[in-house]
C-alpha cells in the first residue's frame, strides 16, 4: 500500500488554491474549477470543491471544520520559510520557529479554512526514532 493523495475540500477554491501556490512555491495541476492537485516528489496535495464532493457523497464532508489532521511538510530551513511565509498577508500563525527535544525544528499554521500546517526540519545529526 502507498498514500497517493492528501484531500482536502474546500468551500472556497481560489482562496485554498492561491494560498497553497504561494505556500508551496508550486504550480496547481487544474481540473476546471472544482479541482487542482499540488504535485510533489512524495504524494500530492489535491483540493476538491465541496459542492463537487457533495455529489458523490452527499453528506460524507463539511469543508472547513477540521481539528484533527496536521498537513507535515519537510523544508530545508524552517527560519528561512519563517521569514518567507511572514509576507503572506493574512496567514495565521499556530506557533513561531521552535526547537523540539528530539531534534525538529518547526512552524505551525493554517490554511484559509483552518487546516493545520506544520513546516519542519531536522536541527542535529541523529534522525528520528
Amino acid at each position: 500500500m502507498k498514500l497517493t493523495h492528501v484531500c482536502i475540500l474546500s468551500g472556497d477554491m481560489k482562496a485554498m488554491i492561491g494560498f497553497y501556490e504561494q505556500v508551496l512555491q508550486l504550480e496547481p495541476h487544474t481540473a476546471g474549477d472544482a479541482y487542482a492537485e499540488f504535485r510533489t516528489p512524495v504524494a500530492t496535495l489535491s483540493l476538491f470543491a465541496a459542492e463537487a464532493h457533495e455529489r458523490l457523497a452527499p453528506g460524507s464532508a463539511e469543508p472547513g471544520r477540521n481539528r484533527s489532521v496536521e498537513l507535515e511538510f519537510l523544508v530545508d530551513d524552517v527560519d528561512a520559510e519563517y521569514a518567507r511565509l511572514c509576507r503572506i498577508p493574512g496567514l495565521v500563525w499556530v506557533k513561531p520557529p521552535t526547537t523540539q527535544p528530539w531534534g525538529i525544528r518547526s512552524i505551525f499554521f493554517r490554511d484559509p479554512e483552518g487546516n493545520l500546517l506544520n513546516f519542519h526540519s531536522r536541527v542535529d545529526a541523529e534522525p528520528a526514532r
